[in-house]
């Protein structure tokens, strides 16, 4: 990413670096999650608040804890450690509020703290040597990117639900045909049309 304006960076985070489509980080709670439009909305929101936060938290604990003490060592484990603890404070969130969306997320909800997406956000954060403010704008395009692709497969889901499948291709073969698609057409769309 040569050009750190914020703008740029949050296209990124949504469309170019998208992280199911183009870098195929996620791909279990996208699978899991996209049968049901309601689950996936539920689902992206959670992932946007994570992903904000991580980026957040992560920043101030590498700057300003790690890296002072020269323990830079421990910020895969560091980032782990904030990335659980965000998760189970969103769990508590949503059983606590939201009992019927916790039931419909299921075992994918507690999935956000191994969630490849989210680690790969915040190493990508420091990678990039984001500024803190440019990390946030990247957590949250990679968290609307994010959204935007599990809401967009959860219809294509549910419209295939009428239609007559081969038993053969249904269910995940057919969910990762579908995935392709997306896929393709996100990187075939932004390659034609530069950001």
């Amino acid at each position: 990413m040569p050009d750190n304006s914020l703008i740029n960076i949050f296209l990124d985070g949504v469309f170019i670096e998208n992280f199911i489509l183009i870098q195929f980080l996620g791909l279990c709670p996208f699978l899991g999650v996209t049968k049901e439009t309601r689950s996936a909305l539920g689902m992206s929101a959670a992932v946007i608040f994570v992903m904000t936060m991580a980026s957040a938290v992560t920043f101030v604990v590498a700057s300003y804890l790690l890296g002072p003490m020269n323990l830079d060592f421990l910020e895969l484990i560091a980032f782990i450690v904030v990335i659980a603890s965000l998760v189970q404070l969103v769990e508590y969130i949503i059983r606590k509020h939201l009992p019927p969306l916790y039931k419909s997320l299921g075992i994918y909800l507690p999935l956000i703290a191994s969630n490849c997406a989210v680690l790969g956000l915040v190493l990508l954060n420091r990678m990039e040597d984001f500024s803190f403010v440019e990390g946030i704008v990247f957590g949250i395009a990679a968290g609307i990117g994010f959204g935007i692709v599990m809401v967009l497969m959860s219809a294509v889901r549910e419209r295939t639900g009428l239609v007559r499948i081969p038993s053969s291709i249904k269910g995940v073969p057919y969910a990762f045909f579908a995935a392709t698609m997306l896929s393709m057409a996100f990187v075939n769309y932004f390659e034609v049309i530069p950001i």
